[in-house]
């Protein structure tokens, strides 16, 4: 699949240039983009398509279809001119690049089927990318490749090196990476600027096979894609030395001139050459049978007995294990604390659908989102403090649409000792403002099992939060959880407040609720177990009936439950007076009960908050 002649190395050069051209055109038609980052890249967008990618248009998701990432997602303009000389979209459309409807958005989304995940947060392509690879390599076991089209400016982000890393680890030879070095940034030039072998150097050292090119020559390009190909038990690097802005002299190699249309589009249209039609044969893949991932197995989640001490992150992993045993499309990934999140339950049991990601949470939820694209359901799990390093993923991840399950342990001051570097405080806040994201909070170990079922089957971004230490078992091995749910624990017709919990927390309201009953004081308890969606039906009829709702959880006051509970008198009807008790405190190492008591939420101060709004009432 190598150029083979003079004729077929300038028909690829005239290719590039009307990439080039149609980057330009879409970019003055839409009156912003990025064309000159387009443009520096056209060479190696063209000899790639036209000689190494194997990829059928009309069957986006055939199995055997290489896949592109295109992580340098602001160079859109190049992605679209490259699927308008495959005939995958036609002219009329390339000129609707950025326009209010268009699919072809600023940067690239799944709303085009060509492409897996969206790319514009730089420094995300190749960390999904190496998801992606794990998938080929390790699951499908099919020879597809993936090629992840990389800024130099990214090149700065720690999470390209968590990546490079594990990419090098993993052994991952059906990876590409091709780092277009084209000097400019966007305010001026990049650390290393031309300096190829500053970024081989450090490529090499993680243990990456490298060429380094002129990212004009096309015979440059296929012989370094030719000599990736062939390279086995490690990923590649090609390092194309390239000019912003290529083939213009208006522009090239000029600062300023980033992120804007050229000031003369039609003279640059003609400098380049002039208008082009040509198309592109994209060499399809041979027919290959996607791995069954079947889903028909029995699934039996662990049961347990009323009334024992079960931690929440017990029952994720003796749940996660058996949804592995289930359901063959169900991965996990860990971030080295698989013996405290209990993941290592999942890894014992289905070691080939396990993913060790060591510290590096970047690539933890990276990885995820790339091995979802590929068909595979993973459960992404490490300590809810720490997801906090990978929220760019996540929000990312929405943007993608995404099907991603994340679990977050070690939640809340109740963790102890440990102390507040490691406790999860605002993980339900981060998590309820991502897009269509569903957040969970179990307070025993049958209702974690449930949810943990439940996840597996919803959609979108799915957050689970466990916890540390035992909790009672509350409810019986067959009761049901419905995303969007709650469970009214305690009501009667005397009830002068509703105690609201969520986790941990439910235990302390159930206890308050007891001392409180002891003094002739009836009130109502209710889990919410669902903090998005939130039940707002059975809040909304707590408020009518009891009249003050006080919500008790162990996260910080803003974006918790307090936040969701509200929201769900957020439209105009009559609120309740609501009382919030949370986290407000700076904690240190004591004991899970000390921890809950300086916080304010255990159930000592929860029976002295309703004593004294029963006496102002």
């Amino acid at each position: 699949m190598s150029i083979k002649d003079q004729t077929e190395h300038i028909e690829i050069a005239e290719l590039g240039q009307q990439l080039r051209v149609d980057a330009v055109r879409a970019a003055d038609a839409a009156g912003s983009g990025h064309p000159t980052s387009s443009m520096s890249a056209a060479d190696l967008a063209a000899v790639l398509l036209t000689h190494h990618l194997s990829y059928d248009f009309d069957r986006p998701d055939h199995p055997g279809n290489d896949r592109f990432v295109l992580s340098k997602g602001h160079a859109s303009p190049l992605l679209y001119a490259m699927y308008r000389a495959a005939g995958a979209i036609d002219d009329d459309e390339l000129l609707t690049f950025r326009r209010s409807g268009s699919r072809l958005e600023g940067h690239p989304t799944p709303r085009i089927p060509w492409v897996d995940v969206a790319t514009g947060s730089l420094g995300q392509g190749l960390p999904v990318g190496v998801g992606m690879a794990l998938a080929g390599k390790r699951l499908d076991r099919i020879p597809y490749r993936v090629w992840v089209l990389s800024g130099d400016s990214e090149m700065a982000e720690g999470s390209v090196w968590e990546a490079v890393e594990h990419a090098a680890y993993e052994n991952l030879d059906n990876l590409t990476l091709i780092i277009d070095v084209n000097r400019l940034g966007q305010r001026g030039p990049t650390r290393h600027q031309r300096d190829l072998a500053a970024y081989g150097r450090r490529l090499r050292g993680f243990g990456w096979h490298t060429v380094e090119i002129d990212g004009h020559d096309v015979g440059a390009i296929d012989a370094a894609y030719t000599e990736a190909r062939a390279t086995q038990g490690r990923p590649t690097a090609i390092i194309a030395g390239t000019r912003k802005g290529r083939g213009v002299a208006a522009v090239e190699d000029r600062e300023g001139m980033h992120g804007k249309p050229l000031p003369d589009a039609e003279a640059a249209v003609a400098e380049l050459g002039g208008l082009r039609f040509a198309r592109v044969d994209v060499t399809k893949p041979a027919e290959t049978r996607a791995p069954h991932k079947d889903r028909s197995g029995h699934l039996a989640l662990p049961r347990y007995e009323v009334g024992e001490s079960v931690a929440t992150r017990d029952a994720y992993g003796q749940a996660l294990t058996a949804l592995g045993t289930a359901y063959g499309d169900v991965v996990a990934l860990d971030g080295e604390v698989g013996d405290s999140t209990r993941t290592e339950l999942f890894a014992k049991e289905h070691p080939d659908r396990y993913f060790e990601c060591y510290i590096a949470e970047q690539q933890l939820v990276a990885a995820a989102v790339g091995l979802q694209a590929r068909g595979y359901t993973p459960f992404a799990c490490t300590f809810a403090a720490f997801l906090t390093r990978a929220y760019d993923f996540v929000r990312m991840a929405a943007i993608s649409g995404a099907d991603l399950n994340l679990v977050g342990s070690h939640s809340g001051v109740a963790i102890g000792q440990d102390g507040p570097s490691q406790m999860g405080l605002e993980d339900l806040a981060m998590f309820r403002s991502v897009h269509g994201s569903t957040v969970l909070c179990p307070c025993d170990a049958p209702q974690t099992a449930a949810l943990v079922a439940g996840m597996a089957g919803a959609r979108g971004i799915r957050y689970l939060r466990t916890s540390r230490g035992g909790t009672p078992v509350i409810y019986a091995p067959d009761e049901e959880f419905p995303i969007g749910g709650s469970k009214v624990l305690r009501s009667g017709n005397d009830d002068v407040a509703t105690l609201i919990g969520a986790g941990d927390t439910v235990h302390e309201c159930l206890r308050a609720a007891g001392i409180l009953a002891a003094e002739g004081i009836e009130v109502r308890v209710i889990d919410l177990y669902s903090v998005k969606p939130v039940d707002a039906e059975t809040l909304r009829e707590a408020a009518h009936e009891t009249g003050c709702l006080v919500t008790v959880e162990d996260h910080r006051p803003e974006g918790g439950v307090g936040d969701a509970v509200a929201e769900a008198f957020a439209d105009g009807r009559p609120a309740p007076r609501l009382v919030r008790l949370a986290v407000r405190n700076m904690p240190g190492s004591a004991t899970p009960d000390e921890q809950l008591a300086a916080a304010g939420i255990d159930a000592g101060t929860v029976a002295a908050a309703v004593r004294l709004l029963s006496t102002e009432s």
